[in-house]
């Protein structure tokens, strides 16, 4: 079970942090890795007490997509204000905290910046450790939020910078098993949405539009690879722009619908069967989505399906999908790939 002891950055006392630390440890965290500023505060890594998320979508909506130094300053504009409300929220003074969390990686460098630099200074500020937080690990943590999951179990993690299987041993012990070659999922989703006139943020337009579609309206190819659970999206992605094209030429009307429920029950059908795969071939009856795009309906649909088959599923709740802060917290406090300098800096790709 996770226990490390931490030090304090101004009078080195020794701090344990852990399920096995003998006491409720209470983490504040901070995320910014894109397009959210986020502060949390969560007991024990499952007891959300504040979750406090500064959305930037209206901001980058104009652009079509994240603009990395727009969003830097947003992130400048709101994290003191996000910090003190998730203070008020859980109604806890900084005495109280056990130690202070914040990503540091993967993510967009300028906006990483601003919320390393403010955990940093929190921490030096009330004299409490520090801990540095992988944001992939962070959103398989999201699934702790809430719950009452243990390893092992197989994760997927499906977002707009990932596309991962994941085994994960323990809670400090988290191993990729597949990944994709070029694009991840929600890049996919993004850009497919561009190309039918979808507005950002085109994979959740793209999955209301799906709804209304018929899912067997065009037949799109699935990639054929080597490794069993491995993913390459870059082919669909083509095959979509043929497509679109083809049909454009051919009629006045795009049936936008059906090419979103088509893409749609390619890509869930594809993940559904490689990660049912991977937790067969190591003997796990446990699978958990986690990312952004595990907010995705269809996606949830199909695993949620898996536990007539005597499956147990899990997925965040829809607030705990996208990014946000409690995650961060729940990470540090399972000790699942942390960093504990204060030297640390960030990193934008794994």
């Amino acid at each position: 079970m996770p226990l490390k002891e931490f030090r304090t950055p101004v009078t080195n006392k020794p701090v344990l942090v852990g399920t096995q630390s003998g006491k409720d440890n209470i983490i504040f965290a901070i995320e910014s890795s894109c397009d959210e500023t986020a502060a949390a505060i969560v007991t024990n890594g499952r007891e959300v007490i504040s979750n406090i998320v500064a959305s930037q979508i209206k901001t980058h909506i104009e652009f079509g997509g994240v603009v990395p130094e727009v969003a830097a300053r947003e992130h400048l504009e709101a994290i003191n204000l996000v910090i003190a409300r998730a203070f008020e929220t859980a109604d806890i003074k900084a005495d109280k905290i056990t130690a202070f969390a914040a990503t540091v990686g993967p993510g967009l460098v300028g906006s990483l910046l601003v919320g390393l630099n403010a955990g940093k200074a929190l921490s030096i500020a009330y004299d409490k450790p520090f801990i540095g937080v992988n944001h992939l690990n962070a959103h398989v943590c999201a699934n702790f939020l809430n719950t009452d999951l243990e390893p092992p179990f197989v994760a997927l993690l499906i977002s707009g910078g990932h596309t991962q299987i994941i085994e994960v041993k323990s809670y400090t012990e988290q191993n990729i098993i597949g990944e994709t070659i070029d694009d991840a999922i929600g890049e996919a989703y993004d850009k497919v949405a561009r190309l039918i006139g979808l507005p950002y943020p085109g994979g959740v337009n793209l999955d209301k539009l799906a709804q209304t579609g018929n899912p067997y309206a065009f037949k799109l190819p699935e990639a054929k690879l080597n490794s069993e659970y491995d993913f390459s999206f870059s082919g669909l992605k083509t095959a979509s722009l043929q497509l679109i094209q083809k049909l454009k030429k051919e009629s006045v009307d795009l049936p936008k619908a059906d090419i979103a429920a088509s893409f749609q029950e390619n890509v869930s059908s594809l993940l559904l069967k490689k990660t049912k795969k991977a937790a067969d071939n190591i003997n796990a009856k446990t699978i958990v989505l986690a990312g952004g795009v595990a907010a995705n309906s269809e996606i949830r649909k199909k695993f949620f399906a898996l536990e007539k088959s005597g499956y147990k599923i899990y997925a965040p709740e829809m607030k705990y999908c996208t990014d946000n802060a409690a995650m961060i917290a729940s990470s540090a406090y399972f000790l699942a790939n942390t960093m504990d300098s204060l030297e640390i800096e960030v990193f934008s790709r794994m």
